[in-house]
């Protein structure tokens, strides 16, 4: 029997070539092992295109959020203060840790409707000066939308402002170029649009911002300059690495050279996404965003308005025909999210279409008109 097809914003499904990358062992200080971050590392640099040697990768034991929680813990000084753009739950995340680890933070909230206002940010860094950093979500994943990272970067580049992007439903497959955007770190993971597996962060850090960094950290383990030291000395991991993740990146990094790298992975993610879009539609099923700021990673659907609707017998049906489904994240409206994401094709959107379909024949819900 397949495993589920998982139409999540990651977890999420991976070729076999991936899952096969993994059936081998590593030593943690091994030589070959060594080889391997160091290659996974310089592909993932690459991606943003940088001059030279202005930007490093720090890679990181972990989900997305140990990576966020690093970089924040050590690039933002202990007497900085960090303005979070919100317009969801990983905005709100990145504020929440902030404060947890006892740094200045301010929050400008957009809701959970709309992309962040690039006046409103304009106009609040010109009346607060105390703001050193800025902290954005370039695709919020809690509702799907897609952010002005550009117009962001240009008003916190034109502030004199430091900016922080958590790039993690979007590394890899929306532009990110850092000849053309200016930041001092870009954060993303493993499992999301590089389609490798979870358990690892990293952090592609302005080496200037990085060596500034030394002392900042509130953690041992989540000390970006001490990990980026230590392995720029020694070519390991501080800590045991998780060494058959960083294998599926490297295997899930040459299938994405292989695809056409980020313009080749956006075309095929938008597709998806166009595709998974008609389709509800067919169904009576409305997508919460409006199309100039739904990106193509994941798309959050209204529930439907019938009194039959039970979002935890809806998701066992899909389940039950081969489909993961995600719950929503919004606080007003009651909905649930799709992926479009991962190594899956149309045929794969169709199946979980007809299996939604099935789902709400059941549960005695008609499609609506």
């Amino acid at each position: 029997m397949r495993d589920p097809i998982l139409l999540t914003p990651g977890p999420l499904t991976t070729s076999l070539a991936t899952k096969t990358a993994m059936l081998h062992d590593y030593g943690s200080w091994d030589a070959d092992f060594n080889r391997l971050t160091a290659s996974v590392c310089q592909q993932l640099l690459a991606i943003i295109d940088p001059a030279d040697d202005e930007f490093v990768c720090v890679p990181l034991q972990g989900s997305g959020t140990f990576a966020v929680e690093a970089a924040i813990g050590s690039l933002l000084p202990k007497d900085g203060k960090l303005l979070v753009l919100v317009n969801g739950a990983y905005g709100k995340r990145m504020a929440q840790l902030t404060q947890m680890m006892g740094r200045a933070c301010a929050v400008l909230d957009a809701g959970e409707t709309e992309a962040i206002d690039t006046e409103q940010l304009r106009s609040y860094l010109a009346a607060h000066p105390e703001i050193s950093h800025v902290g954005v979500i370039y695709v919020e994943t809690s509702t799907g939308i897609l952010n002005p990272l550009q117009q962001i970067a240009d008003i916190v580049h034109a502030s004199g402002r430091r900016l922080i992007i958590d790039a993690m439903s979007a590394f890899g497959a929306l532009p990110l170029n850092s000849r053309s955007l200016r930041f001092d770190a870009v954060i993303a993971s493993s499992n999301k649009c590089l389609e490798g597996v979870p358990g690892m962060g990293f952090v592609l850090a302005r080496r200037s911002a990085l060596m500034e960094a030394e002392g900042n950290s509130h953690s041992l383990s989540l000390d970006l300059h001490q990990q980026w030291t230590y392995m720029q000395r020694t070519g390991q991991w501080r800590y045991t690495p998780p060494t058959h993740v960083v294998a599926a990146l490297a295997s899930a990094l040459e299938q994405y050279q292989q695809a056409g790298a980020q313009a080749g992975r956006l075309a095929r993610y938008q597709q998806l996404c166009d595709h998974l879009l008609q389709g509800l539609q067919r169904l009576g099923l409305r997508s919460f965003l409006p199309a100039e700021i739904q990106a193509p990673i994941i798309v959050t659907v209204h529930a439907p308005a019938h009194p039959h609707w039970n979002f935890q017998q809806f998701y066992a049906l899909v389940k039950q025909r081969g489909y993961i489904l995600y719950p929503g994240k919004l606080t007003e409206v009651e909905s649930f999210r799709i992926g479009c994401i991962g190594a899956i094709q149309a045929a794969d959107l169709d199946g979980a279409l007809a299996a939604i379909a099935d789902a709400l024949a059941q549960m005695g819900i008609p499609q609506e008109q």
